[in-house]
């Protein structure tokens, strides 16, 4: 017999528009959630598994770890931006004090956006689909809902409702999702009280990474109200209005929250082989991890990579989130280990010295990462320009974020 806490799961699946339900989610001790596959849905002919980590198969999926729900199903919940609109939302507690593990997980999955991360939302029913979506809203709109939201003032309805559709969105910074001819895009706003170019150092990363032949999320940048906002062109949709099913690094790694930090680009990178990435994807991986370190990416973990899943192949996702971090002198570090022994500085030469984890010789690692310090030479003062960055930052970024001396040492570019 049903239960009414239970919460039914629904995917698009591949190549269609329309989703269907797939299982649901069963609350057990102390909020725990696991997840069960519909029988339905496994007699479909068409049916595929959510997730590598979730199997087409009769038994009871448990929560991943300490994270109290399976990792696949984790990824499409909100994270700490969603999780205080959403709480703003459903407690009316307003400001950063707000602490949003007063909540239960199945009240975020139920009031976020239906328009998440991935091809898969939550319904309270296992016919009737009907999705938690609001109209577009101006930018202007948004970033004023934005702001109210980080000052913990008072929001008006028809502001807290423009927010929804970025509340099922990763990430602890303001964003929200706009459609804009055709395509989705996530939309990330500078906080009113950044004092740190934030949102415009991504979007000249972006840029960067573009020009040095990384696969990477499109993006534009808009002037709103003075303030800088990244538009990222979203690679988990569709053109014919479909979506694709995603999965963080750190769910195909098999990791919860807290080992996030013990993980590491070779178990992703594993992981990925071990679930048919195709030819290219260790070389790809390789460049990324040069790239986060000549730009002192340090918020490089396993939730900031990401792999998308057909059911039979998974692909490293174009990249995303390539931010970066404060660092006032040459010593810095990754936020995850890039070789088998945990070694995470951020140093060239160091990462050169195991690249045959990554199927690459000494000479092909080289011409990699001279390539894209060419390009982060050249492109520089165009790619602050797209980023809209002001002579003053960009004093402060170079040869401090960009191209530290402390990444470069012991690296000769030949």
């Amino acid at each position: 017999m049903n239960s009414t806490s239970d919460i039914y799961v629904w995917v698009w699946l591949p190549n269609t528009t329309v989703p269907v339900p797939a299982g649901r989610l069963r609350e057990g001790a102390e909020g725990q959630l696991s997840f069960d596959y519909g029988r339905r849905y496994l007699q479909r002919s068409n049916a595929v598994s959510l997730a590598p980590t979730l199997p087409l198969s009769d038994q009871t999926f448990g929560p991943t770890g300490s994270m109290g729900i399976p990792g696949a199903i984790r990824d499409a919940s909100p994270d700490a931006w969603g999780r205080r609109v959403v709480q703003y939302q459903v407690t009316g507690d307003r400001g950063n004090q707000s602490d949003t593990g007063d909540l239960e997980e199945s009240t975020y999955l139920l009031n976020s956006g239906s328009n998440r991360f991935g091809a898969i939302d939550f319904q309270r029913s296992a016919t009737d689909y009907v999705p938690r979506n609001v109209g577009a809203a101006p930018l202007e709109t948004l970033m004023n809902a934005a702001d109210i939201v980080e000052a913990g003032d008072d929001l008006p309805f028809e502001l807290e409702r423009a927010l929804l559709s970025g509340t099922a969105m990763g990430g602890a910074r303001p964003k929200s999702i706009i459609v804009d001819d055709g395509r989705e895009y996530i939309a990330k706003f500078t906080a009113s009280n950044d004092h740190f170019p934030v949102v415009g150092a991504e979007a000249a990363s972006m840029f960067l990474a573009e020009k040095a032949g990384l696969n990477v999320a499109l993006t534009r940048v808009e002037k709103v109200l003075g303030r800088t906002v990244l538009l990222v062109e979203r690679f988990d949709r569709t053109d014919e209005g479909g979506r694709i099913l995603a999965m963080s690094a750190l769910t195909l790694t098999g990791l919860d929250e807290l080992q996030a930090r013990s993980g590491s680009y070779v178990d992703f990178l594993d992981a990925l082989r071990n679930n048919g990435a195709p030819a290219g994807t260790a070389s790809e991986l390789f460049a990324r991890v040069a790239f986060n370190m000549m730009i002192s990416n340090s918020d490089d973990h396993l939730r900031n990579h990401a792999a998308l899943w057909n059911g039979v192949r998974a692909a490293l996702s174009p990249a995303y989130d390539l931010s970066p971090m404060r660092r006032s002198g040459e010593t810095a570090s990754q936020a995850i280990a890039y070789d088998r022994n945990g070694t995470k500085r951020n140093n060239l030469s160091d990462l050169i010295s195991v690249c045959s984890l990554y199927d690459l010789t000494k000479n092909e690692a080289n011409t990699i990462v001279a390539r894209i310090e060419d390009v982060i030479r050249e492109y520089w003062t165009e790619a602050a320009d797209f980023g809209k960055l002001t002579n003053a930052d960009k004093r402060l970024l170079w040869g401090r974020q960009f191209l530290n001396p402390g990444t470069l040492y012991g690296f000769q570019s030949w």
